[in-house]
């Protein structure tokens, strides 16, 4: 599906706040109402827009440790493995990546106690060759990109 700069405009309001309404969309955009309507709607079909969420300060509800975990996963179980391990609630990410390692998972976590009892579970799963786990001290950019 090709995008025009009318989607794009349109994707960049989104970006900036989801909640607006359609009108107020469409005087940002300068397009009509209907406009704004129809092509939210396509891109909600087509799979370009895939839902609206709230942004929320993980440190304020109380996790404190972001971690990146890289893992090294026997051959042929790379699916296997990562699909168990995204169904940990404490997990925002599970990505398959190229170089030293098969995956990498992003993980936020109230305390290290809570860090150290997921990394000892997942160590423990059948096909987890090793694991390699990096604290992140500070967040400079966590964002959508722009299209």
């Amino acid at each position: 599906m090709a995008i025009d700069e009318t989607d794009r405009r349109l994707l960049d309001v989104l970006l900036s706040d989801s909640r607006l309404s359609y009108r107020r969309i469409a005087s940002k955009i300068g397009v009509s109402v209907a406009t704004v309507m129809n092509r939210i709607k396509r891109l909600e079909k087509e799979g370009i827009v895939k839902g609206y969420t709230a942004i929320l300060d993980y440190e304020k509800l109380g996790y404190d440790i972001d971690a990146i975990i890289n893992m090294k996963i026997s051959k042929g179980k790379l699916f296997e493995v990562e699909s168990k391990i995204a169904g940990n609630p404490a997990v925002a990410a599970v990505f398959d990546i190229t170089g030293d390692f098969d995956s990498t998972i992003i993980a936020k976590f109230k305390n290290r106690r809570a860090l150290d009892t997921f990394l000892k579970k997942i160590q423990t799963y059948d096909f987890v060759e090793s694991t390699n786990t990096v604290l992140i001290l500070n967040t400079i950019k966590n964002s959508q990109i722009r299209p």
